[in-house]
């Protein structure tokens, strides 16, 4: 969600047509018909996602408390796309990990997640929000298509599925937000912060993530660096060090390599 009270990140239009009717519309065959843009892809990260049984045992070991299910209306959220309206496979599974905050309480952020949106500009949701306890509030299922940030990219990669699309990145993101401070939730540069549960809670979760996922710490941004809106500023007050620290806490807990998953070097 964007740092300001601006609108919410835009999920991206759906669009219905289907290649066959695009091609009868052009009035050609199946080889007259270009694409305009072609399907891009992120390197291969070289990191295999953790077997199950090791994912198991490793949130176990982080003693992380149940999510609480606060799901959103089925307008804020969709499927992740395999194709794209030329019927190209397109990237529709998990490989980057966006950082939020709210603006908004987390009451109040899950009453509008769970209000019908029919207006695609008014439609928005995370994976997952870390309230001020630490509590994790699960919102869209991993397996879904978060509308968290609509016109987005990650270097130059970026997600089409159409010809007049602008680039997204929810298909291929999961996406984390934590529960602003009383004093943020304005226009302000800057607030107080987030709490230490919060960051135990939101460095955990990344880190399952990156294990069920083979996600590594390069590709784990927040929204102000993919945004390409140049109106979204979060999360505000975010502080890597105190998050690294509880990262490697984690990790020494699952008993996992840190240097497998923060290699310190770009995969894009």
């Amino acid at each position: 969600m964007a740092t300001t009270t601006s609108a919410a990140p835009r999920r991206g239009t759906s669009w219905p047509l289907i290649p066959s009717l695009l091609l009868a519309l052009a009035g050609c065959g199946p080889r007259a018909l270009q694409a305009p843009f072609p399907v891009q892809t992120l390197a291969d990260a070289g990191l295999k996602p953790l077997p199950a049984e090791r994912l198991k045992a490793c949130a176990g070991r982080l003693g992380l408390p149940p999510e609480l299910p606060r799901p959103a209306d089925r307008t804020n959220y969709g499927a992740r796309q395999d194709r794209d309206v030329f019927g190209r496979t397109v990237p529709h599974t998990p490989q980057l990990i966006v950082l939020h905050e709210t603006v908004l309480s987390a009451p109040d952020t899950v009453k509008l997640f769970a209000t019908p949106h029919p207006k695609d500009e008014d439609q928005a949701s995370y994976h997952l929000l870390v309230d001020r306890t630490g509590q994790r509030l699960r919102i869209v299922p991993d397996a879904g298509r978060a509308f968290g940030a609509g016109y987005a990219a990650f270097g130059d990669f970026t997600v089409r599925i159409r010809p007049q699309s602008v680039g997204s990145l929810n298909n291929v993101a999961l996406h984390l937000s934590l529960e602003t401070p009383p004093d943020g939730r304005g226009e302000g540069d800057a607030h107080s912060g987030y709490s230490e549960a919060q960051y135990r809670a939101a460095a955990a979760q990344v880190l399952l993530w990156q294990a069920a996922h083979g996600i590594p710490m390069s590709r784990v941004t927040p929204h102000e660096a993919v945004d390409r809106s140049h109106s979204r500023r979060d999360p505000r007050s975010f502080q890597w060090a105190r998050f690294d620290a509880a990262w490697r806490q984690a990790v020494a807990r699952c008993g996992l390599p840190a240097q497998a998953y923060d290699r310190g070097r770009a995969t894009i």
